[in-house]
C-alpha cells in the first residue's frame, strides 16, 4: 500500500511569523495534532504537539508573543506519496516522530500521521477477523 492511499491531505499550515497562540487555537479548532510552518525559501518546518510541550510549555514561553519559527521542528524527514507505509512507518519509529509531511516530487499534498497508521492496522485487522470468521 502507498502513503498517498493513506495520508491526509487537508493539511494545515501558518506563516512562520505566526505566535504560538494562533497556531495552537488553529490546532486545536481543526483537531489535529501538527501543523505546517511556511518559512522563507521552498523548505518548510512542522509544529507538533511535542514542540508545545518541549519548546514552549517546560520552559515558560510566552504563547503569545514567541513566534512559531522560534520554536518549530525545522529538520524534518518527508514522505513521498508513492512511498509504500511500511518504509514510512519504519522511519517514523526509527525517527521517533509521530508526523511526516507527505511530497509528490517537490510539492507538499499531504501529512501522514501515526493515526493514518492505527486506523490502516484497525481496518486490516477488521478484515482479517471477518475472514476468520
Amino acid at each position: 500500500m502507498k502513503v498517498n492511499e493513506i495520508m491526509t491531505k487537508d493539511v494545515f499550515s501558518v506563516d512562520q511569523n505566526t505566535p504560538v497562540s494562533k497556531a495552537v487555537k488553529t490546532m486545536a479548532e481543526n483537531d489535529i495534532g501538527a501543523i505546517i510552518v511556511q518559512i522563507d525559501g521552498p523548505t518548510f518546518g512542522i509544529f507538533t504537539q511535542h514542540d508545545l510541550l518541549t519548546r514552549v510549555v517546560a520552559v515558560g514561553k510566552d504563547l503569545e508573543t514567541t513566534k512559531i519559527k522560534d520554536v518549530m521542528t525545522q529538520s524534518i524527514k518527508c514522505a513521498q506519496a508513492e512511498d509504500d507505509v511500511e518504509d514510512v512507518l519504519r522511519v517514523m519509529y526509527e525517527e521517533n516522530v509521530r508526523y511526516l509531511p507527505v511530497m509528490d516530487k517537490r510539492k507538499l499534498v499531504g501529512i501522514i500521521s501515526t493515526a493514518d497508521l492505527f486506523k490502516l492496522t484497525f481496518r486490516a485487522s477488521e478484515g482479517y477477523a471477518e475472514e476468520v470468521i
